[in-house]
């Protein structure tokens, strides 16, 4: 059996000084002084001092857990790599800690993964496939996440949030793309946002987009000049115009026009 002999209030610890145990001193928080009841000349057995370092360790996790959601919503996975990273190392401990916080509504994935989502939703920018992707590296489970983008994210908000996005990009790029293209790129870049097929074509289609015909040409006739230009250097006459109506092609320029584009077109000597 040990004694307490002092106890000195440090900046965020207790040092606590002890004699006749294994350990000459040890640092406690606050909250395990309370709970124990830790005064000068209390009697302290080994077992005694294992309850309290244990206990110990569960309080200043819970501490620096408080700590850190107090800036903002944390997930529970973001909380756990938190505490692993701040030397709190015991497992069972720190599902201690996630389970208090978590009964207490402290911690909450599915709020926090709503909040996400609505945020997300506000901004316009983000479809579900990419907020997923974002939602699971934070460490929610892909229940509580689908969950929560069913009950949040309708395909109708989708189809409205893509249609935005797609206006936007057609009056960006409307005079400077093919109509072909123009699709094409508002139909890839809603994919890439996280938007499905589905909802990017229907958000497309939504815009009722016509082509432009003398842009059009003027465009084609613009690519026209830098394609011939680079395979006049290695190429001419009918190869050349294959090469050419081929590049031409997989800009999404049509053969019809293509073919009318070349038919009066001058070459580059």
């Amino acid at each position: 059996m040990g004694k307490i002999t002092a106890i000195k209030k440090l900046k965020r610890l207790y040092r606590v000084d002890l004699s006749d145990l294994d350990e000459e001193k040890i640092y406690l928080c606050e909250d395990t002084i309370i709970h124990f009841i830790i005064t000068i000349d209390k009697e302290v057995s080994e077992t005694d001092l294992e309850d309290i370092l244990a206990y110990d360790q569960f309080a200043q996790g819970k501490s620096l857990a408080l700590y850190y959601i107090s800036f903002k919503m944390r997930t529970g996975a973001e909380v756990r790599k938190y505490l692993l990273e701040h030397d709190i190392n015991d497992t069972d401990q720190i599902e201690q800690v996630l389970s208090v916080l978590t009964e207490n509504n402290l911690i909450n994935d599915k709020s926090y993964a709503e909040n996400f989502i609505e945020g997300k939703i506000s901004m316009g920018s983000t479809g579900p496939y990419q907020i997923k992707q974002k939602l699971l590296t934070k460490g929610i489970s892909n229940d509580v996440l689908s969950e929560a983008l069913n009950e949040i994210y309708s395909e109708e908000k989708q189809i409205d949030v893509a249609y935005k996005l797609a206006s936007k990009l057609s009056r960006t790029y409307e005079t400077r793309l093919t109509l072909k293209q123009l699709k094409d790129k508002i139909i890839q870049n809603l994919m890439n946002k996280g938007f499905s097929y589905s909802v990017s074509s229907i958000a497309l289609d939504s815009l009722e987009l016509e082509a432009d015909e003398e842009n059009e040409m003027d465009l084609l006739y613009s690519e026209l000049d830098k394609v011939a230009k680079r395979y006049s250097k290695n190429y001419e006459g009918y190869e050349r115009k294959q090469k050419i109506t081929q590049a031409l092609a997989r800009k999404g320029f049509s053969y019809d026009d293509i073919s009318s584009a070349l038919r009066d077109y001058t070459f580059p000597e």
